[in-house]
């Protein structure tokens, strides 16, 4: 279990779980009056607390271990992923942001009810659903592995599901009562937290390792098993296999459409940037978040680069110690950081970067209960009771809220434990594995929206047919499908990236393919002044 802690490490548990029962009671002291407060917070978050949360949401546990991972089996190419972020932060924020602030949605999908009506808001929301389940899922199934190294001292199926239960036990108690504003602050705590500790970790690796600046950077540059170097930035291969998902093309391709997605048609991260007074404001978090990822994102590589330096050049570890012995990593690649973290560093910044671990997961958590709720709730339970005729006070639906963030709790728990098998089944990297899961939903809401923005186009019908085969085209190019339906000459290997353009393409043909005669001329959507 978990004795590999000291007296200092189990005094930082403390410390940290004092200040997590004191920011829970003090954020939850005020209770939701209305949907609008529980939901959006009154539309009174200040700018850079939302761009830390979008930060906090759109990274979390998916960097804490996917980050170290990417950078000790690979290179730092994801960063350049970044340019789709900032082409599509000002998409976002020139075409999305105002049409949202402008209709006073609670939802993204409230958007479509304006353009196609209630059943397109409806089906959009059931997709949304569906896919954040799988994406969030992913996310607490990252989370897990960490919390089973740190209690168990492994990643067994039985002991990665009990860590699934826990921290949906915990994250479900601190978020249920709050809502949004909760979350977001709560973010922004658990940010500091596993920031701070990646830093640590960091130092700790740099003074460790006994070989000077340039000599790390030569290793790095020319790994000893003859691969590329492990500090390429700027890849431009035309790869365009699941191995060529962060190349440059990918970035100005797939990132594009898969971070349009993200800002403006995730719930999870778009409800977070509607909490703020105005659209101008809500823009510059997102923009600001964006701008915040990079160092973030670059910091988690390194470490892993730096663990690709202490488990696998013996050559220069072996000065470390008097007697020449190195250290050695026993384990399979995702573990690597929670191994290093649990048996190589000092007592005390050891309990503080494992805490730093925990806020991550809480922190995936939170983002999807909230979210999710929201849709539950205000695209889907609020609009069935006024068709049933049925009328409910807002404090109704603020417990109604309550209630469905125990579905979504048990729902993304039971979604992490067939993450486990999915991602070793696929031996996926563990960033690419989290990012390539968010595809599925994705790929027709692209559609949708594109057609609901661009053209006057489109019908509640053909919305529906454009999200079914966005799906299906991303289900056509999982390895699994392909090896059921067709010879092995026959199959597709083809990165997540541009599954989603293809995927978007199709879903925008499908939906433009329907006439607009059924679309109520007073509904369209106005132009924003």
């Amino acid at each position: 279990m978990v004795n590999h802690f000291a007296f200092a490490d189990w005094l930082v548990f403390a410390i940290y779980l004092s200040i997590l029962a004191i920011t829970g009671w003090y954020f939850n002291r005020k209770k939701s009056a209305n949907t609008q407060d529980y939901f959006l917070g009154g539309n009174t978050m200040p700018v850079w607390v939302v761009a830390v949360s979008v930060l906090a949401t759109s990274q979390s546990a998916a960097t804490f271990l996917g980050g170290p991972d990417q950078g000790y089996r690979g290179d730092f190419s994801y960063l350049v992923t970044n340019i789709g972020a900032f082409i599509a932060a000002f998409f976002v924020a020139t075409f999305l942001m105002p049409r949202f602030y402008q209709h006073k949605v609670t939802t993204v999908y409230e958007l479509l009810a304006v353009r196609f009506g209630e059943a397109a808001k409806k089906r959009a929301g059931l997709l949304y659903l569906f896919g954040r389940v799988f994406a969030s899922g992913a996310r607490l199934y990252m989370a897990a592995i960490a919390v089973s190294m740190i209690i168990f001292n492994d990643i067994a199926a039985n002991h990665v599901v009990l860590a699934t239960v826990l921290l949906a036990f915990i994250g479900l108690i601190y978020s249920v009562i709050g809502g949004i504003r909760t979350v977001i602050f709560s973010d922004v705590l658990q940010c500091i937290v596993y920031v701070s500790a990646a830093v640590l970790v960091l130092y700790c690796l740099i003074i460790t390792i006994p070989a000077d600046f340039s000599t790390v950077v030569t290793a790095l540059q020319q790994p000893d098993d003859g691969g590329a170097s492990k500090l390429t930035l700027l890849n431009f291969d035309l790869d365009f296999t699941a191995n060529g998902v962060f190349t440059f093309w990918s970035a100005l391709t797939g990132f594009v459409l898969l971070n349009i997605a993200a800002f403006g048609l995730d719930q999870d991260m778009t409800q977070r940037v509607l909490t703020c007074k105005s659209a101008k404001e809500g823009s510059k978090a997102m923009l600001m978040s964006v701008v915040l990822v990079i160092p973030v994102m670059a910091l988690f590589i390194a470490i892993g680069s730096l663990l690709y330096i202490y488990f696998q050049r013996p050559d220069l570890m072996a000065g470390m110690s008097a007697d020449g012995s190195v250290p050695v990593f026993s384990g399979e690649n995702v573990t690597v950081f929670m191994f290093y973290v649990l048996n190589e560093i000092p007592a005390g910044i050891k309990g503080f970067v494992t805490i730093g671990v925990i806020a991550a997961a809480l922190s995936t958590l939170n983002s999807g209960l909230n979210s999710m709720s929201s849709v539950l709730v205000m695209d889907l339970y609020k609009p069935w009771t006024k068709k049933q005729g049925l009328a409910h006070s807002e404090s109704h639906f603020v417990k109604a809220g309550q209630v469905s963030m125990v579905l979504v709790a048990f729902a993304l728990a039971s979604m992490a434990v067939l993450c486990f098998y999915w991602q070793q089944y696929s031996d996926m990297p563990l960033l690419a594995f989290a990012l390539s899961v968010m595809v599925f939903s994705y790929s027709g809401l692209l559609g949708v929206f594109f057609t609901a923005v661009f053209s006057q186009r489109g019908n509640s019908r053909s919305v529906t047919w454009a999200l079914i085969s966005g799906f299906a085209v991303t289900l056509f190019f999982q390895p699994y499908v392909q090896e059921a339906l067709m010879p092995q000459a026959y199959q597709i290997n083809l990165g997540f990236t541009y599954q989603l353009c293809i995927g978007a393409f199709v879903g925008w043909i499908v939906c433009m393919l329907g006439s607009s005669i059924e679309t109520n001329q007073a509904s369209k959507l106005v132009p924003v002044s």
